[in-house]
């Protein structure tokens, strides 16, 4: 049996970062109900990379396997009303509307705690429910740019670099994953629900706990070198070289094995805890480290670091990665069928339970795939279910695509 199975979430939320959370909930065995809107939720008509797919958008594909979809007008009273009796079955609501949506909806913590006490609902929002930025978009580069994270890489005097990952909305869904984990935690111990707000701009912050308190602690500005430094708080040399071949990363090796192998004098003399810090010395020590790496491939220096016991490592790109001999043998991705997509291949479980493992019990849904099932779990009658189809207060679809 999986750990969260005979638990019911409704996943209200778009983009990436609150599908994200639900889906990790639903890998646990929880029974996701994905409320969309009845032309489909944004991220269907959105894609990353030009990657449509068949009939479902390959963005909205990836996060959003292990749900039902209910396909209803929240803005129509009967819809509404079907999604109140909807969350008097649930245990765990999750949102991310622009503060001040959920309330006009009607659909906000303080409405739905009257239908349901002991619902734990997770609110999401970019940089708060109130304050002076609560209205700005919360989207994922703007929140690296604004967090201080861009700003500890790459070199002085040239743009701060973004990460190559949505890496904000990542953080921010594993941190709504967590609370809404421990709020259930809390409610089976007491028995109260509870309101739970994450905020992209908090949850940023908070993954660079270290960096930050070396900042208002320790007292160390960000200080980015001349050349490109892979961490403006660790010592040189730290990033990515180019070699004979490819590229390679070199992790703060000690500074006189690295000036014997690379034939650097001036490296044998040097204190790692000191030079490797201080400007001019990590310029110096990085431009120099760079022009030697030219010398070899790749899988020589490999192997002269690895028998010194430097760290590196080669760097991969994607199509390396689905093959890495690591990745296979923790069978990172995972594979199923889907009926218009074909077998699908995606990254899977990052938690392994040994009791209750998690499992793809559904692939991705069509718009409003389930919303038969479900309102008839409700105790909808046929009748009043075409009835509610009638007047667009719900759709059903499955595998035709909808203009959104």
């Amino acid at each position: 049996m999986s750990i969260l199975k005979g638990y019911r979430v409704l996943d209200c939320s778009i983009a990436m970062a609150g599908p994200f959370a639900a889906l990790r909930m639903g890998d646990m065995g929880a029974d996701v109900i994905k409320v969309e809107p009845t032309t489909g939720e944004w991220q269907r008509h959105t894609s990353a990379g030009a990657a449509y797919g068949n009939v479902i958008n390959t963005s909205f594909l990836s996060l959003n396997r292990n749900k039902r979809s209910l396909a209803v007008n929240l803005k129509d009273e009967e819809g509404k009303a079907l999604l109140y009796k909807l969350v008097e079955t649930a245990d765990v609501f999750i949102q991310n509307y622009r503060p001040g949506v959920a309330a006009r909806l009607g659909v906000d913590y303080e409405t739905l705690k009257q239908i349901k006490p002991d619902l734990v609902y997770v609110s999401m929002s970019g940089y708060g429910e109130t304050g002076p930025y609560s209205k700005r978009p919360g989207q994922d580069l703007l929140l690296q740019s604004l967090s201080g994270a861009m700003m500890s890489t790459g070199a002085a005097g040239t743009p701060p670099q973004p990460a190559g990952q949505y890496l904000v909305d990542a953080i921010t869904a594993y941190t709504a994953f967590e609370g809404a984990l421990a709020a259930l935690l809390h409610r089976e111990r007491t028995g109260e629900g509870q309101l739970v707000q994450i905020n992209m701009l908090d949850a940023i912050i908070a993954n660079q706990m270290q960096e930050m308190t070396v900042f208002t602690q320790g007292l160390k500005p960000q200080r980015r070198s001349e050349e490109p430094h892979g961490h403006c708080y660790i010592r040189a040399p730290y990033g990515v070289f180019k070699t004979a071949d490819s590229y390679i990363t070199l992790v703060t090796p000690h500074l006189p094995t690295l000036g014997k192998i690379l034939n650097v004098p001036e490296f044998e003399t040097m204190e790692d805890e000191v030079d490797g810090h201080t400007l001019p010395q990590r310029d110096f020590i990085f431009r120099v480290t760079r022009e030697k790496l030219l010398e070899r491939t790749t899988k020589e220096w490999r192997d002269v670091f690895d028998a010194e016991g430097l760290w590196s490592s080669e760097v991969n790109g994607y199509e390396e990665v689905v093959k890495d001999p690591q990745v296979i043998h923790n069978e990172t991705f995972v594979e199923y069928d889907h009926p218009s997509e074909g077998r699908v291949k995606t990254p899977g479980f990052a938690i392994k339970f040994s009791k209750t493992p998690c499992s793809i019990q559904r692939p991705t849904p069509f718009v409003g795939q389930h919303t038969d099932e479900i309102l008839s779990e409700l105790g909808y009658s046929d009748q009043q279910i075409a009835a509610l189809k009638e007047t667009n207060t719900v759709t059903r679809t499955n595998g035709e695509k909808l203009n959104g």
